[in-house]
């Protein structure tokens, strides 16, 4: 199997069982799987949070997806739970096609690790 139809099938794999886990059926877009993995890292999975909050969810998301490619390093955990990482490697520039590409190979990656799909 080509590795993009791989990508694609595992890719599906984890927005449908999320989808069904969290949106009672609803596709959950790529963001909202973001924020997702953001809520798991930080571990405090029954709280609102804030509008500024949920971008810093989505940022550790993002460093911890991007972690295992070279482009961030966790660093430590403050006072309040959070973890905080820092740059390794300057992001390439990208397109908004290959940014997609990246992040949806990342999360596939994550929940393979985690054994949500194989």
């Amino acid at each position: 199997m080509a590795r993009d139809e791989q990508l694609k099938e595992r890719w599906e794999l984890v927005v449908g069982r999320l989808s069904t886990q969290f949106a009672d059926g609803d596709t959950l877009d790529l963001d909202a799987i973001i924020y997702l993995i953001g809520v798991q890292e930080l571990g405090q999975l029954h709280r609102k949070f804030k509008k500024d909050e949920k971008v810093n969810l989505m940022h550790i998301a993002i460093c911890r997806l991007l972690e295992p490619y070279g482009y961030y390093e966790f660093d430590f955990i403050d006072d309040q739970g959070w973890p905080h990482y820092k740059t390794k490697e300057k992001l390439p520039n990208l397109k908004a096609g290959e940014q997609s590409v990246l992040m949806k190979e990342a999360i596939v990656n994550y929940f393979l690790q985690a054994e949500f799909i194989r």
